[in-house]
């Protein structure tokens, strides 16, 4: 399976982790590059603990390209407003970030450095090198791909797949009480997306993440074995867990990451009418099944169950397994 890894980084629990289980599975996954886009953090921040990652994984082969810094419409004066009006935004990601770029896990720098070409611009070459193969990953808001499609509309249909990592069908959302963070953060973006005639869409939102939460007896049992990753981990995840034994982490996007490896982790799912709300307001950002089918037709594969069993011994087992080079 060929794949483009579109992500706003983040600690180990999330995108990082993500892409390092795709990683140790590269006889299953091809991962054509990673492409960084605004949302947890900053783009240059976020492109740091991705080139991080490759290079403790000696996967610093694959390229990695810089993408877009800010949203389609939103920003924090935006966020700050509907904060005001209209209550809390639990998490803003890169727009309470500052201009500063920390080195990550171990005090450096990696020595690959990004592409100079634009993630838009590799998208767009990628996807017409190889019609009808790619699937987009997008673990991140969906600001580098509406670029894609606003630039050229007509490779919407020789895109494979998306499989994206963010909504909430039917649950409540995880920034506000209407809306995920990945959408939230461009729900103009995700709305251009989702509408788009990519032939094949598949959600893993908050309706299956929830299910899955990492609890201190799993991470202690996976950073027992001391390895680069679990390192990096337990820098990233521990302290939580050390200020509150009780603690849950929420990792989404490596239920995305298990089931490009293994479908069968997931169990159940429903193809539905999904909406964006791109109107300003309480419910800004959030996602819901339509009430109207669409008029084109268009459904998305919505994730909705899975086998805990089986997505806690794939997590495990890549997280914990020997690293392997390119």
């Amino acid at each position: 399976m060929r794949i483009i890894f579109d992500t706003d980084s983040a600690v180990f629990n999330d995108d990082a982790a993500a892409l390092a289980m795709l990683l140790q599975r590269r006889d299953v996954v091809e991962i054509l590059g990673v492409t960084v886009v605004a949302g947890n953090h900053t783009v240059p921040q976020g492109s740091e603990h991705m080139l991080h990652l490759l290079e403790l994984t000696g996967a610093d082969d694959i390229p990695l390209f810089c993408g877009a810094d800010a949203p389609l419409v939103n920003t924090p004066a935006r966020a700050a407003r509907q904060e005001a009006q209209w209550g809390p935004i639990s998490f803003k990601g890169a727009f309470d970030a500052g201009p500063e770029v920390l080195p990550p896990h171990g005090g450096r720098f990696a020595a690959t450095r990004p592409r100079a070409t634009h993630a838009v611009s590799f998208i767009i070459d990628t996807i017409a090198r190889y019609p009808d193969e790619v699937t987009l990953v997008a673990v991140g808001p969906m600001t580098n791909l509406a670029l894609v499609l606003r630039r050229r509309p007509d490779l919407a249909g020789r895109i494979k797949s998306l499989v994206f990592m963010g909504g909430n069908a039917r649950v409540p959302g995880n920034v506000t009480p209407a809306a995920e963070f990945n959408i939230w953060f461009d729900p103009e973006a995700a709305a251009a997306v989702l509408g788009s005639a990519i032939p094949r869409i598949v959600m893993f939102g908050l309706d299956i993440t929830n299910h899955a939460p990492i609890r201190k007896t799993q991470f202690d049992t996976i950073v027992a074995g001391d390895t680069p990753l679990t390192r990096l981990m337990r820098h990233d995840m521990g302290p939580r867990f050390e200020r509150d034994p009780g603690a849950t982490y929420y990792v989404w996007d490596c239920i995305t990451a298990a089931w490009l490896i293994d479908p069968s982790v997931v169990t159940v799912s429903e193809r539905l009418p999904i909406e964006v709300d791109t109107t300003f307001g309480p419910s800004y950002g959030g996602t819901r099944v339509s009430e109207d089918a669409p008029a084109d037709g268009r459904l998305v594969d919505v994730m909705l169950d899975l086998d805990l069993e089986k997505f806690y011994r794939i997590y495990e087992d890549l997280l914990t397994r020997p690293l392997e080079g390119p």
